[in-house]
């Protein structure tokens, strides 16, 4: 039997996590650097990018670091260009974390259609590219004892109907959700050494929540809707990634695993 600290080992792991520059990205990446892990992180504004990633490499005291690999991944080029990037520096990936989106909010009668077209390329349709184009590399680093992790950042948006009007983004995680299951099956009837979870968080502070997050009575409207009456802290969302990613989550594929308060308990 491995020991705690074995089993939630994520050094050494070579990692990509998307819309890593800011919010829930942001958060996810520090935690596998904090854990020794060689991290890259992507967006489509470089100078976010490399600053964090210098931040987040200046603070490690765990032999972890932090690369900016930019890019555009509402676009094949943008895809093809994070996967060369990673190529051309490393052999495997051992963890890929989608967690590139974007939102939109509108009335209900004033809800544009470009907004799918927006939401559903980047959400949905760059978590399925991306993941396809990094197969090769993820293959390079699973083993049957310790695949390669795939991990899909959905939402809580994606299993219960929010309370503000949009529409796009909550029918895009849950199709998340769903591509992360058919996914994961693939990967295993195909026998491929690589694990396919999602993560569904609840209210986190971002650039995306920052609307209600920065507004002191909306925060606080926001935290009485979640049983564990408060908002996420980075730790939350990283620590789900963590134990996806490592020994402790080698025998878990096909999850969507809520990270709410416990929000989702009660439909």
């Amino acid at each position: 039997m491995r020991t705690p600290g074995e089993l939630f080992d994520v050094s050494g792991k070579v990692v990509v996590v998307t819309g890593g520059s800011r919010g829930i990205g942001e958060m996810i990446a520090a935690g596998f650097v904090a854990g020794g892990a060689r991290v890259y992180i992507s967006s489509r504004k470089a100078e976010a990018c490399e600053a964090l990633a210098a931040e987040l490499t200046a603070q490690a005291t765990t032999g972890g670091s932090c690369h900016a690999a930019p890019a555009d991944l509402s676009t094949p080029a943008g895809v093809r260009e994070l996967v060369d990037a990673v190529a051309s520096a490393e052999r495997r990936l051992d963890v890929l974390v989608n967690n590139a989106g974007v939102t939109w909010g509108a009335p209900l009668e004033e809800y544009p259609d470009e907004a799918f077209d927006r939401v559903f390329n980047l959400n949905v349709k760059s978590v399925f590219s991306v993941t396809v184009r990094f197969l090769g590399m993820l293959r390079a680093a699973g083993t049957p004892d310790e695949p390669a992790r795939v991990i899909n950042i959905g939402s809580i948006e994606g299993i219960t109907v929010p309370e503000w009007e949009n529409y796009a983004y909550p029918a895009s995680k849950a199709a998340v959700h769903n591509l992360t299951r058919v996914l994961a099956h693939r990967m295993a009837v195909q026998r491929d050494p690589i694990t396919v979870n999602a993560v569904a968080p609840g209210p986190f502070p971002s650039r995306m929540t920052a609307f209600v997050a920065d507004d002191p009575a909306a925060n606080a409207e926001i935290a009485k809707l979640v049983p564990l009456r408060r908002w996420g802290r980075p730790e939350d969302v990283a620590g789900a990634c963590i134990y996806l990613a490592s020994a402790a989550g080698a025998y878990v594929t096909g999850v969507v695993l809520p990270v709410d308060g416990g929000i989702s308990s009660h439909g």
